[in-house]
């Protein structure tokens, strides 16, 4: 099993743009976002051979407190017993993580076969990510 930490308040994939002249691009946020996730996974696992097998993959995103919060309040989320229930969607989350991790944590994102995607607050906005080799 392989685990990284992509630091930074998560952000989910936004949808395609589309011009006044029709041309299809993706929005830079997104972009610059899949190139730090892609930077951070080749500089903490440099030695990874792409998975070939089915792959398992958890995705945690932890986001930060509001500062407007109570101390009570805080201490209730950090406790856990809140899940953080705002934008993005947990799909878009997990769409830019597996796309950007395709040929460099496995082949191709379709090898994943288990997915589990958290939302959550914490005291450092983050996403982890663990991934496992499985048998089919």
């Amino acid at each position: 099993m392989i685990e990284f930490e992509i630091l930074g308040k998560p952000l989910g994939k936004a949808r395609p743009r589309v011009t006044r002249k029709g041309f299809t691009y993706t929005p830079q946020k997104t972009v610059n976002y899949e190139s730090l996730i892609r930077y951070t996974f080749q500089s903490e696992l440099p030695n990874h051979k792409p998975y070939e097998g089915y792959v398992e993959a958890e995705i945690k995103a932890i986001f930060d407190i509001p500062k407007s919060y109570s101390k009570k309040k805080k201490l209730e989320l950090l406790d856990g017993n809140c899940n953080y229930d705002h934008t993005p969607d947990v799909d878009n989350v997990a769409k830019i993580v597996l796309d950007s991790l395709n040929g460099i944590a496995y082949k191709d994102d379709s090898q994943v076969t288990v997915l589990k995607v958290i939302k959550e607050y914490g005291e450092q906005a983050k996403i982890i990510v663990k991934l496992e080799e499985i048998s089919g």
